[in-house]
């Protein structure tokens, strides 16, 4: 009885073998998967699988983005690779942004001194007291300052995620201080900025009947009450300091609500102009001061206090956040909501 059992099972085992090689017939050809041949009724025969008929291309909606890319571009744009490109487009962004920018802010600042200048008034400003010119008026003030604070609020929002957004050469500056951006791109910015201040100044000139009024000079010219030059470069380095600083915590900081950073930074430079608009026209920007006078061919003796005070306002705000940073504000702030949460004092004071 064992003997028998044994003797079946050795022909069970023998007769065990692969579905792929089992011959049926003469003739007859199954696959095996593993060797990718046919065997034939002769051990000896055997050939090559024929090949698989090829995959139908996948659809358009199953491309990835860089897929779809590829197929789009054309065979003269592998430019759109390199540097090269990433640099025109934000510069690009950055030369419209900033001629749309100063175009309203110049063209409100326009609106807000109609009529308001003297018939003898040669050499029209936007700041207030210059003798001959002007007198001070708040309604004209909060005009300008609402102009310039929408139009930047505006014009970032749309901007920042093509070129950052800066608009301005000081801002340009402070930011390839921390090394936001590469010193290349900052002086593709800074071209562009200046381009469209230029572009902006002539639009606003040659557009409106009104006389161009929107250069920016020291107020108080031959008066008592003049701001004079050192005033004026402090004036503008504070101002410029407060707008640098609040685009490090609001933008470059980035947290839950950096989509809400330019509503901020307008907000920063509207009450910059509400200060700065009657002692020194508010500029804290070197393009909005240089575009003016370049299409007004008017340069004057002070001019270059819109540029040193705007980069010391820079370099003060850039001292400071990161000072900041080196004593890890960050850290302080998580104490202070975790004290709150446990209810066990006020944290960071």
């Amino acid at each position: 009885m064992n003997a028998n059992t044994q003797q079946q099972q050795r022909q069970q085992s023998f007769n065990i073998t692969s579905p792929a090689k089992t011959l049926s017939t003469r003739g007859s050809r199954v696959p095996d998967e593993e060797e990718a041949v046919y065997y034939d009724s002769d051990p000896g025969a055997s050939r090559q699988l024929p090949q698989q008929p090829p995959l139908p291309p996948p659809s358009w909606r199953q491309l990835t983005r860089e897929e779809k890319a590829e197929v789009l571009r054309l065979p003269w744009t592998q430019w759109m690779n390199s540097n090269f490109k990433n640099h025109f487009v934000a510069s690009l962004g950055e030369f419209i942004g900033t001629t749309l920018f100063l175009l309203f802010a110049f063209a409100g600042t326009e609106v807000a001194n109609m009529r308001q200048l003297s018939s003898s008034s040669s050499r029209p400003t936007t700041a207030a007291g210059e003798e001959g010119q002007k007198r001070f008026d708040i309604s004209v003030q909060l005009y300008i300052a609402l102009a310039f604070g929408f139009s930047f609020m505006v014009n970032v929002w749309v901007f920042f995620r093509i070129s950052g957004g800066l608009f301005n050469p000081a801002v340009t500056f402070a930011m390839l201080l921390v090394k936001a951006i590469a010193p290349a791109r900052a002086a593709c910015l800074f071209v562009a900025q200046m381009a469209g201040s230029l572009l902006a100044s002539a639009i606003v000139r040659y557009l409106f009947p009104e006389p161009f009024n929107v250069r920016t000079v020291l107020s108080g010219k031959g008066n008592n009450n003049n701001t004079s030059v050192v005033q004026g470069v402090f004036i503008e380095a504070v101002l410029t300091a407060e707008l640098v600083f609040t685009i490090f915590m609001l933008a470059k900081e980035k947290h839950r609500a950096t989509f809400m950073a330019p509503v901020g930074i307008g907000l920063a430079l509207f009450i910059a102009e509400m200060v700065g608009v009657p002692f020194t026209g508010g500029s804290l920007n070197p393009a909005r001061s240089f575009g003016p006078c370049v299409v007004a061919l008017d340069f004057d003796e002070e001019h270059w206090i819109y540029w040193v005070g705007p980069a010391v306002g820079a370099l003060f705000a850039v001292v400071f956040y990161k000072f900041i940073k080196v004593l890890e504000y960050e850290v302080c702030y998580i104490i202070h909501s975790l004290l709150d949460f446990v209810v066990l004092g006020k944290g960071c004071s």
